[in-house]
């Protein structure tokens, strides 16, 4: 008995078919609808007791509708049949128990056209869109377009307030035509007022506002209550940031924002790991306090250790810290303090290093970045020739522009960076001026962006010291995951005589330009294959003298995860001498 009595409670399954059928519209129309219907949908997700049902074709009218609206149909006529009985005649309180055919049946009626289209007043940059004129398919979108279009362009010139006042859509069934006629109110010209914060529970308020940026007392404009948002968000202290504009209007002419604001968890601990076949494992490690001084101070300590196990030099490890302030003399500018140490145990040569600097961070726009610091850079290095000491204060002035549609997997656009890094040297030192480039471009071939080229080229060059007078860290090598994969890290420097003593020894180049291509292809919406090919070449003093080429190319997987896809590529050695067998690279994020 029990067990009869659970059974009576389960909702009834029923469901053996759903038939849907357009007539009188373009096959196109019929795909829309099925994607818009709520009954198909329903099924899929299988949702088919007859309380489920019921409800979804109750639904259904709706959302037909607003698909039929949306491409300019507005006699269209709709069915749905449950059992053979109308779903929209059917009382809720008389719900069937049981439901086995439902039938969706649209006729779909002519495509109406404008036959008015007028909407005004309307600001002097306005564009509306090509589809809003008269003899044109009436679409609602369009329409919809057109007054979020108008109202748009108002409060970019600083009507905030900027609304529909009267609207009158009347649809011609005979003629199968739609007058649109609609007025608008652009309201006052209006300024910002005060900066309200609502959740800053350990923010200084002074700090807040400075950080946004707000111009209180100017124009209004929408783009500044996006970028001081933005401004916001890139602090990192925030989860989550709206600004608010307020309802009412603040005599004479001042509208107010209120900054809604969520925190994040002052302190954040990462950790990362990287290994390749032959050069080994890599761990890195960082404790992030995002918010030191209620200020958005952000004090970062760093540590890495890499090439654990490498089959080429020996293990290297370094520690650094950072102090961050935004909106250090303007909004859009941050101060940073920085200090590291560590030691490098390459394959020529191994070095003792501690560095300190003083940088500026300039946000020009969210496309471009620039930078400028004054740094000194202390390293004692030994290779075969003995050791030697290093000293050199210098200036970076650096410029990223970054176009990217996304910064860990990008299908489309470009990225690029430039440094210039003149430099004072002490002692045996030179001076002189180190610069770098790298270009990268993405172009998608399908719609879905399944498909993807990608390509990346890099260069850097030393100016103004000689080979053996330039810090071992100012000058490039080739080869490993970062310039060449296929051969091992930094494989690739040249061999030159030290001045004086006449004793040959191996050191990076004053000139470097390589270049990589790859072919990513998804699979699924998960995983993902690549093709690819990278090549460099390293100079003593001038591009193209004095130097050699390597290259290499392989195949990769990608699999895809919230924070960027994990990356397995597996390469070999195409050209040169500096590498032989197969290098194997994991890490997280595509290669460039």
């Amino acid at each position: 008995m029990a067990v009869a009595g659970l059974l009576c409670c389960q909702p009834a399954v029923a469901l053996e078919r759903l038939d849907f059928a357009v007539t009188a519209g373009p096959a196109a129309l019929e795909g829309a609808l099925r994607a818009g219907s709520v009954l198909l949908a329903s099924q899929k997700a299988g949702k088919v007791s007859a309380q489920e049902v019921f409800a979804d074709a109750r639904a259904e009218y709706g959302a037909l509708l607003a698909t039929l609206y949306a491409r300019g149909h507005y006699s269209a006529v709709i069915h749905v049949y449950l059992d053979g009985v109308e779903a929209a005649a059917i009382a809720p309180l008389s719900a069937p128990k049981s439901i086995s055919v439902v039938k969706v049946a649209v006729e779909a009626g002519p495509v109406f056209e404008f036959s008015g289209a007028d909407l005004a007043p309307l600001a002097a940059a306005t564009v509306l869109p090509k589809g809003f004129a008269l003899g044109q398919p009436a679409e609602s979108g369009v329409v919809i377009q057109a007054v979020t279009e108008a109202v748009t362009a108002w409060r970019a010139l600083g009507y905030a307030k900027a609304k529909v006042a009267e609207q009158s859509l009347i649809a011609d069934h005979q003629a199968s035509s739609l007058a649109a006629n609609i007025t608008l109110n652009p309201g006052p010209k209006l300024r910002f007022g005060g900066l309200q914060i609502e959740g800053a529970e350990q923010m200084k308020l002074t700090r807040l506002r400075a950080i946004a940026g707000l111009p209180e007392g100017q124009l209004f404009r929408p783009r500044d209550v996006d970028t001081a948002a933005q401004r916001l968000r890139r602090t990192g202290v925030f989860k989550s940031v709206t600004l608010v504009e307020d309802d009412t209007i603040t005599a004479p002419d001042l509208l107010g924002i209120t900054a809604k604001l969520v925190e994040e968890k002052r302190r954040r601990y990462s950790f990362g790991a990287e290994i390749a076949s032959a050069d080994g494992l890599s761990l890195t490690g960082q404790w992030l306090h995002r918010n030191l001084f209620g200020g958005a101070e952000r004090l970062t300590f760093d540590g890495a250790i890499k090439n654990i196990g490498t089959k080429n030099g020996g293990v290297d490890y370094s520690f650094g810290s950072s102090l961050a302030r935004p909106a250090t003399f303007d909004a859009d500018t941050t101060l940073t303090l920085g200090a590291g140490f560590g030691r490098l145990q390459e394959v020529d040569y191994d070095s003792n290093y501690l560095s300190a600097s003083l940088g500026l961070e300039h946000i020009f726009s969210a496309k471009l970045t620039g930078t400028a610091a004054l740094a000194f850079d202390y390293s004692r290095v030994t290779d075969s020739g003995g050791k030697t000491l290093y000293r050199a204060l210098s200036l970076p002035l650096g410029l990223v522009w970054d176009l990217r549609d996304s910064k860990t997997d990008p299908t489309g656009n470009f990225y690029a960076a430039a440094e210039v890094k003149p430099f004072l040297g002490y002692g045996i030192t030179d001076s002189g001026a180190r610069a770098s480039l790298d270009l990268r471009g993405y172009k998608h071939l399908d719609a879905g962006r399944r498909f993807v080229l990608a390509a990346r080229l890099q260069a850097g060059a030393v100016f103004g010291a000689s080979l053996a007078g330039t810090p071992r860290d100012y000058l490039f090598y080739s080869g490993g995951p970062g310039t060449v994969r296929g051969q091992p890290y930094q494989s690739l420097g040249v061999d030159v005589l030290r001045n004086r003593s006449n004793i040959a020894f191996s050191t990076g180049g004053q000139a470097f330009v390589g270049g990589s291509f790859e072919a990513r292809a998804k699979v699924t919406e998960s995983l993902g294959l690549v093709g690819f090919f990278d090549i460099g070449r390293v100079d003593a003093r001038q591009f193209f003298k004095a130097g050699d080429w390597h290259s290499g190319a392989g195949l990769g997987l990608r699999y895809a995860t919230p924070v960027g896809p994990i990356r397995l590529d597996v390469a070999l050695p195409v050209g040169g001498s500096t590498g032989a067998g197969a290098q194997i690279y994991v890490g997280l994020g595509q290669s460039f």
